[in-house]
């Protein structure tokens, strides 16, 4: 049976094994409880699980306004994806169905999930014909693929800006050396066709769709307009959000004011990081 590869965190948050026995540890939330809420987007305060897959075809390494450095907030799902898990597509259904409660929503996330697009589509499908859920999924809109596309009826696309680009300077700061997509990653992050096809796809389904800028300079709004939005058809201003750079509190109080002021002059949506508001920077919730 093939096998979905999974970050360290699987499906959370939870409180039940996949026999319908209690977990001995509560959630990483510290809540009795399985679920979380979606920190980010449109569905911010929504309850939801999540299902986190491992793997990821850029690495992300930002400059905040400071000049410090700020990588990928999941970097065991990218970076660093020796903890990871895989689980049947049976054990990920049976996990969610022992632990959605009164829950609707599902956020399939990574990592970058679409690399897993074959197996994945099978599971998304059962999610969605059997439990009929709301299933999200989090992207950094360089793949598309129907197969998966079909079951979604969120598409949260964050696609990268050239803030994100490793360079000399940050793989030193994290003593890191270039390889695989480290030594890519400038020339992948900006997929205009994959991103075209994924607003041609929610328009012509009626699916929905945000593109999740995340910003942490002042001039960002510039490349978001040229680079993107000026090369992209169709597109809705209702779903372009903004979202600031920071996976820790401290970080995010540098970035958030000029954010807010930079999607209310361009008439975009401000994207808060709810779940760091609630629980701070830590894996699980």
């Amino acid at each position: 049976m093939s096998k979905i590869v999974l970050a360290n965190e699987g499906v959370f948050p939870i409180t039940k094994d996949k026999h319908d026995n209690p977990l001995k540890s509560i959630p990483a939330t510290g809540m009795k409880t399985s679920g979380t809420i979606q920190g980010e987007g449109k569905l911010a305060g929504v309850p939801s699980l999540f299902i986190r897959l491992a793997g990821c075809n850029l690495r992300c390494m930002w400059s905040l306004p400071d000049g410090s450095f700020c990588r990928c907030d999941t970097p065991y799902a990218s970076f660093e994806a020796e903890q990871e898990l895989q689980l049947s597509q049976e054990d990920i259904f049976t996990l969610v169905q022992h632990n959605i409660g009164n829950l609707n929503h599902v956020v399939l996330t990574g990592g970058e999930p679409m690399l897993q697009h074959r197996h994945l589509a099978m599971l998304s499908g059962r999610l969605k014909e059997e439990l009929q859920l709301h299933l999200s999924i989090e992207t950094n809109g360089t793949i598309f693929a129907e197969d998966v596309a079909q079951h979604i009826d969120l598409f949260s696309i964050s696609p990268k800006l050239k803030n994100s680009n490793p360079s000399a300077q940050k793989l030193a700061a994290y003593g890191l050396k270039p390889n695989g997509p480290l030594t890519y990653h400038a020339e992948k992050r900006r997929n205009i066709e994959v991103l075209q096809k994924y607003i041609d796809f929610c328009n012509a389904s009626g699916k929905e769709l945000q593109l999740k800028f995340v910003v942490g300079q002042p001039n960002d709004y510039i490349e978001i307009k040229e680079e993107f939005l000026a090369h992209l058809n169709n597109w809705n201003p209702a779903d372009i959000l903004l979202m600031p750079l920071g996976a820790t509190p401290e970080e995010l109080k540098t970035t958030s004011v000029m954010v807010a002021e930079m999607a209310i002059s361009n008439g975009w949506r401000y994207a808060p990081r709810l779940h760091i508001d609630l629980f701070g920077s830590k894996a699980g919730v």
